[in-house]
């Protein structure tokens, strides 16, 4: 008897299905993650147990830079303690990143301006444009309009290079000028006049007349007042965990000073095998 043939299949298997499930999750995640945005400087938070997310939008950021790391600076520590500092809010809102930025720009300029009747600053639109849609800046008032004429490579450059050399070259400073004043109602210090344009506007933000708004809108004003000024939600201060205590409790006698009394340290969760201090 003769043996019976077994026929053979193709071992072929056709991926096309799989390619289309493919780029469809590819083109899902690219459309709806949020992409970090860049620093100026590296900052490794100090680690803790919290487990307390700090929120992605209505966020003011303050940014404190640490000992230079690159190995150029013969002075390391002269880049320590350097402020930047970012406005997020809400894409999804009425109070997206832009218009936060320019109400604070303009109340920050307007501050500024009413304690240097003698120096005041002015910028155009084209400049006020380009702090809009920057994420971090970290210079003085007095160089503000030159810093905004440099184009987003310049500007990145500036504010990069913890040496300076990039900084002295644009005949500009970096970092926003801080210092020990408690004095509220005296000259403040630049950080301490962004901190009262944020306090301006968040006083003014809630109460803004809400008639013609939806509920949806009352409800997104009154969520960027609440995390900037009761839940502590809406100020993280980023520091590096080399960055001396002294410096960043600067940081926060400035923010205490200016009744901003409620914020939060950003950290890196703890791992198990980390030795408590």
């Amino acid at each position: 008897m003769g043996k019976v043939k077994i026929k053979k299949k193709s071992t072929l298997i056709d991926m096309t299905a799989m390619s289309d499930v493919t780029v469809l999750l590819l083109t899902f995640f690219m459309l709806t993650s949020t992409f970090l945005q860049k620093e100026p400087t590296i900052v490794y938070t100090p680690s803790s147990v919290s487990e307390e997310k700090v929120p992605m939008n209505n966020l003011v950021t303050v940014l404190v830079s640490s000992a230079d790391k690159s190995g150029k600076m013969e002075d390391p520590t002269l880049a320590e303690g350097r402020l930047f500092i970012s406005f997020t809010g809400d894409a999804d809102s009425t109070l997206s990143s832009e218009k936060i930025r320019g109400m604070m720009l303009d109340e920050a300029i307007s501050v500024y301006n009413e304690q240097h009747k003698n120096n005041k600053i002015a910028l155009s639109e084209q400049q006020k444009q380009q702090f809009r849609t920057s994420n971090m800046v970290g210079v003085p008032f007095e160089d503000m309009p030159k810093f905004l004429s440099m184009s987003v490579t310049e500007r990145d450059k500036v504010q990069g290079d913890m040496s300076g050399a990039e900084a002295a070259k644009a005949g500009i400073h970096v970092g926003i000028p801080i210092d020990g004043n408690k004095n509220r109602d005296g000259r403040l210090n630049d950080f301490q006049i962004w901190l009262k344009a944020i306090y301006n506007v968040a006083q003014r933000i809630n109460n803004e007349q809400t008639e013609g708004l939806s509920a949806e809108e009352r409800s997104q004003l009154s969520n960027l007042y609440t995390a900037l000024m009761r839940k502590g939600q809406g100020i993280a201060i980023k520091a590096d965990k080399d960055t001396p205590f002294t410096t960043v409790q600067t940081v926060f006698d400035n923010l205490q000073t200016m009744k901003l009394n409620k914020f939060s340290l950003m950290t890196a969760l703890k791992s198990e095998n980390e030795p408590t201090q």
